[in-house]
């Protein structure tokens, strides 16, 4: 994008103290990383990646003189449209995350970019969490939770940021700081701002004076509400710090930046029991919620009841033929309707109380189903898993090309019954047949789902005669919340004046010109005097792939991805990829492939491939299958060839490969690691980046002569080494060190086993390293292949199958067609290995690493479970998902590698001498950024049996 005027301007600006490599003004990275999880859409002239608090200071001094809005974004999974801009779009750095404690960890310091689950995983062994608890909050980042208030199925109104706000550390408009924790801050800042701290004196007045409206606001903040400013603080704190703190939780980035926030932590209980409730109707159940939170003790620290979760008929019919759902669901009443209570305690005498104090004060209503309480972890799970699947349901089921809208209501508690009642009554009205009503109605808080399409006017007209209607009854009928926990954003602002009333409307104009008198900081947000402006910039959400159609760019794949700090992830992805359909549509050839061309490297070369993005996505959408599919169309009849020739002369290419990996090392011997990596970057930046980098973890040629033992044993096991693990030897390999099939054969053996092998083991491969860069027909048959080869040798399943390789493992079971069972190391380890051998826990520390494959598999806990039998401390890095080496892009990008494991060698401990995984090629990159040798895990099981 050529930008011009005052944006050039202020371009020039901030090159001067921020690098361009993060600095984006292209067509591909503006509407890229200008996307959030809302249906609005704005593309960003400019988007920043910002790394600290300097540069956010700067670039709103900047933004200021030049008079230019900027918007902040930390994950972007909010859904109101508070988080896009089509001005200065500044992005927190997700390395800008640093956690700390106090002594006693009742308090919890966080920088912006700090995921919240991350901040749960860093206080669970104190027993601790936060308070908010968003559904978000694996992906959802500290400076939008706080922003935005963000609440969820627990934390109510109690527990919330503005709850358990300790102080925070924020910049101004004109980058200015103010640390509310801080003596010498708040004086320096009273000094430099005394007429902002006056103005805000003078409001908190005025509401005080005002008795009807100081009941409003207090009236009004006994449900949970997010609509509108938290004009609370008027009338909960006195001192203009404290009200100025909380008036920036919620804000939505409209008021200043967070850079800092501490929080009071709460209690986390490990003792918990759910109880699915099945009410005959919508009033039944509301008046069993009613009595829960009236009659029983809510949102205190002994807290009876913690989570009550309304679903409607409609959203158990949405979910009851998904696999693992209780069957009974399918046999309920037309009317029935779903209360999911859970009650936690500090330990289980406590909870039996609890569960006994409900039971009692639900006898008076009569159920459809008998209420049950279980502490089952498994049972329990099962239920909560139909709570969460509830609006990927509706999405995933929706029409290509239209939008799952959720949207976010709050009743007083009396008018629960009602309000829900009458919101069904609209969905038949309006003709969404398909909404469903769920939501933490404890609080008195319920989400609708429903599709939308925006690409017909009559669909629009729709839309928004329903959404007036919504707003009518919500705000003005029951005196309830347009936005109990979403935020206001664009959707709700032209709504905010209908709910709170002018008194109160005014003070929210007040409240944005005293903290940003130019309206610069995220306009149209909270704050707009477009009474259309809701019905404005509506995503474009085009038919472009059946494997992401049903994508709603939430964002919850993206801390997973490893390429989320180098270029893109996938909800980026697939925004850019609907982008170009967008422009394929419109026939604007040359836009599109100038995108085309940029696209290549961030979005397919860059790419690993490693589909954990699916684990992550609500709708299960692996945007690493659309890579691998677009890689395919761009592979041409001569490409074919070569693949073809390698498929059928396998065994021929793999010697050629170890005798070259050989001679490197050989080279390598007389030759230091400094001059080969300086003569490998030499050769490599020559060619253009296209020959592979040398790294010091680069294995010699794999001597793969298997020696085996015909014991007889009635106990046989067919034993197939992967290709990669028949040509490559160990990353950095230590003298004497055996291989990895003597170590395995030995292992069986000792386990009682005979080992056998297919036959011409020497030119077998699952297909995987051909299938990953788009060769699907030459993967086929190579997969075909060993698929008939294994049948054969294990009698047609006879004898277990065991591979050294956790992906190829992976990929035979997807590309398999008998139903041949194989076993992945960890599953065969556990399932068939530990019940056989005496296993002696070692003393020395030990990390590993669970690669791609693995998690998919579902065997993270195996992994974890023989790690903690062999060794008396693990370490699991909590930040490393995929390594990023994705097959051999470690060497031909290494730039992948380097970036997802970045914050490996920091997370383990400096004790740790043994490190182990499954996967040879996730060996490699681990070994070079780590400072250890990684082995396959059957070195640990050696070592612990010897």
């Amino acid at each position: 994008m050529t930008l011009s005027g005052k944006y050039h301007d202020f371009y020039q600006e901030i090159v001067s103290f921020i690098p361009k490599s993060r600095i984006f003004t292209d067509p591909l990275h503006t509407i890229a990383y200008g996307t959030d999880a809302s249906f609005y859409r704005l593309i960003p002239k400019i988007v920043v990646w910002v790394d600290n608090a300097d540069e956010v200071s700067r670039i709103l001094k900047l933004s200021d003189t030049f008079s230019l809005p900027v918007v902040f974004r930390a994950a972007g999974t909010s859904l109101s449209g508070q988080a896009i801009t089509d001005s200065i779009l500044l992005v927190t750095s997700r390395d800008w995350k640093k956690i700390s404690v106090n002594h006693d960890v009742s308090l919890i310091t966080l920088q912006p970019s700090v995921v919240g689950a991350d901040a749960n995983a860093y206080l669970l062994p104190h027993g601790k969490k936060i308070g908010p608890d968003p559904a978000s909050i694996t992906s959802a980042m500290i400076g939008g939770i706080a922003a935005n208030n963000a609440s969820g199925m627990c934390c109510g109104t109690t527990d919330n940021s503005y709850k358990t706000l300790q102080s925070m550390k924020i910049i101004f408009h004109d980058g200015s700081e103010l640390d509310t924790a801080d003596a010498a801050s708040q004086n320096a800042f009273r000094q430099t701002h005394g007429e902002m701290i006056a103005r805000i004196e003078a409001l908190a007045k005025r509401v005080r004076e005002n008795q009807a409206l100081h009941d409003k606001i207090e009236r009004k903040f006994k449900i949970k509400n997010t609509c509108g400013y938290g004009l609370n603080a008027l009338i909960d704190f006195e001192d203009p710090i404290d009200i100025l703190a909380h008036l920036m939780i919620g804000s939505e980035g409209t008021l200043g930046f967070i850079k800092e926030i501490t929080y009071k932590t709460v209690p986390e209980y490990k003792d918990k029991a759910s109880a699915l409730m099945i009410f005959k109707n919508v009033k039944d159940a509301c008046d069993a919620i009613t009595i829960l939170r009236t009659q029983c003790r809510t949102r205190t620290a002994n807290a009876q009841v913690d989570a009550a979760e309304i679903m409607d008929r409609a959203a158990l019919r949405s979910v009851e033929d998904k696999e693992g759902m209780p069957s009974f669901l399918k046999t309920l009443s037309p009317t029935a309707t779903a209360v999911l209570v859970e009650t936690r305690a500090p330990d289980d005498t406590v909870l039996n109380e609890n569960i006994a104090a409900i039971l009692e004060k639900l006898a008076s209503i009569t159920p459809e189903m008998p209420l049950h309480f279980t502490k089952d972890v498994a049972e329990y799970t099962k239920y909560w898993k139909i709570r969460k699947g509830l609006f990927t349901a509706v999405g995933a089921a929706r029409e290509s090309g239209t939008t799952c809208i959720i949207e976010d209501v709050a009743y007083p508690i009396t008018s629960l019954a009602d309000g829900t009642l009458e919101l069904q009554a609209l969905f038949e009205k309006y003709g969404y047949t398909e909404a469903i009503i769920f939501g933490h109605a404890l609080d008195g808080n319920l989400h609708f789902v429903f599709n939308q399409a925006f690409d017909d006017p009559k669909e629009i007209t729709r839309y928004e005669s329903f959404m007036q209607e919504v707003a009518e009854q919500v705000a003005t009928k029951y005196q309830g919340s347009l936005k109990a926990e979403h935020g206001t954003g664009r959707n709700m602002a032209p709504f905010v004046e209908l709910e709170w009333g002018e008194d109160a409307y005014v003070l929210m104009k007040e409240i944005k010109t005293i903290f940003d008198p130019k309206g610069l900081i995220n306009p149209g947000v909270i704050i707009n005097a477009d009474p259309k402006a809701h019905l404005k910039n509506f995503k474009a959400m085009p038919i472009t792939d059946p494997l992401i159609d049903k994508c709603i760019e939430c964002g919850f794949c993206e801390p997973v991805c490893p390429s989320n700090f180098l270029t893109l992830t996938p909800r980026q992805r697939i925004v850019a990829n609907r982008r170009m359909q967008t422009l394929a549509l419109n026939h604007e050839t040359e836009a599109l492939e100038a995108f085309q061309k940029q696209y290549q490297y961030d979005g397919i070369e860059t790419c690993a491939t490693c589909s954990l993005c699916s684990l992550s996505c609500p709708v299960g959408i692996d945007t690493g299958a659309l890579t691998k599919k677009l890689r395919a169309h761009q592979i041409g009849t001569l490409g074919h060839g070569v693949a073809g020739f390698i498929a059928d002369h396998y065994s021929g290419v793999l010697q050629t490969g170890r005798i070259a990996l050989s001679v490197v090392k050989g080279v390598n011997a007389i030759i230091p690691d400094s001059v080969m990596r300086g003569m490998s970057q030499g050769l490599r930046t020559l060619s253009g980046n296209t020959l592979p980098l040398w790294s010091a973890s680069l294995p010699s040629g794999a001597s793969f002569k298997p020696s085996v033992k015909r014991s007889g044993a009635k106990d046989k096991v067919v034993y197939f080494s992967s290709c990669i693990n028949r040509t490559m030897a160990n990353p950095k390999e230590k003298s004497g060190e055996r291989s990895l099939d003597a170590v395995i054969i030995g292992i069986l053996e000792k386990a009682g086993y005979e080992v056998l092998f297919p036959e011409a083991i020497d030119g077998l491969c699952c297909g995987m390293p051909f299938s990953s860069k788009g060769y699907k027909s030459e993967g086929k048959q190579k997969s075909s292949e060993l698929e008939a080869a294994l049948t054969q040798a294990s009698l047609n399943g006879t004898y277990p199958i065991l591979c050294d390789m956790s992906s190829c493992t992976k990929t035979m079971m997807e590309y398999f067609t008998t139903g041949l069972k194989v076993y992945d190391p960890i599953e065969f380890i556990h399932d068939f290995l530990l019940s056989r051998l005496t296993i002696r826990q070692i003393d020395d520390p030990i990390v590993i690493h669970t690669i791609c494959s693995t998690r998919k598999m579902g065997l993270a806990e195996k992994f974890e479970k023989i790690a903690r039998l062999c060794s008396k401390k693990v370490t699991i890095p909590s930040e490393v998902t995929c390594c990023g080496f994705a097959g051999d892009r470690g060497f031909t990008y290494p730039e992948l590698n380097r970036s997802a494991l970045r914050h490996l060698k920091a997370a383990i401990p400096s004790d740790t001498t043994l490190a182990f995984s499954t996967g040879k090629p996730c060996e490699i990159g681990l070994s070079e950024h780590s400072g250890l040798d990684y082995r396959s895990v059957f070195y640990l099981i050696e070592r612990c049996i010897a």
